[in-house]
């Protein structure tokens, strides 16, 4: 199975992810990861989208259907080699009187971890990077136990030079300052 990061760039409506996830579903392809969240153009949402699929046919045909949509601007599909990409992840891990310590050192420059929260009885770690790197600190910090654990899903940006104007150059929208 190969991972592809589809990114979809398109008007900020209502509605609009169920248009865009019903192409899946229709498909059978099950999405490991959506984040949706405003571009720098006023209006203009993104929706990275990442999928495992064996079928680069497929994926290109998903690709074709999702820019059908009337609210889709542009679509893009990339490999893990054609982007820049992380996710974020927050760990909440008890610290209780007598317990063994976090070694803060070892998790700010090892694993490149921080201590975004100390509480009384826990802190809350935010790791940033790739699956495999927060998961490698999951391993590590296993061990003192977990109380909560969420991940994000990706985001992502091209390693291209062109920019979503460069693709929709007649459109003039307001930058978010």
């Amino acid at each position: 199975m190969t991972t592809y990061t589809i990114c979809v760039f398109t008007e900020n409506s209502i509605g609009l992810l169920n248009k865009i996830t019903i192409v899946f579903t229709r498909r059978r392809v099950n999405i490991e990861s959506l984040t949706v969240s405003e571009t720098e153009r006023k209006g203009i949402s993104r929706f990275t989208i990442v999928i495992k699929e064996e079928s680069r046919e497929k994926v290109e045909k998903m690709v074709r259907q999702i820019r059908k949509i009337v609210e889709v601007l542009a679509v893009f599909g990339y490999l893990n080699d054609e982007i820049a990409f992380n996710e974020i992840a927050l760990f909440k891990v008890p610290t209780p009187a007598g317990a063994k310590r976090l070694d803060i050192e070892t998790i700010n420059k090892i694993y490149k971890a921080w201590v975004v929260y100390w509480g009384l009885d826990y802190v809350v770690i935010e790791k940033t990077g790739s699956e495999e790197d927060i998961f490698d600190f999951f391993n590590y910090i296993k061990p003192h136990g977990i109380l909560e654990f969420v991940r994000s899903g990706r985001v992502a940006v091209s390693k291209s030079a062109k920019s979503l104007g460069d693709y929709l150059p007649e459109a003039e929208w307001e930058y978010y300052l």
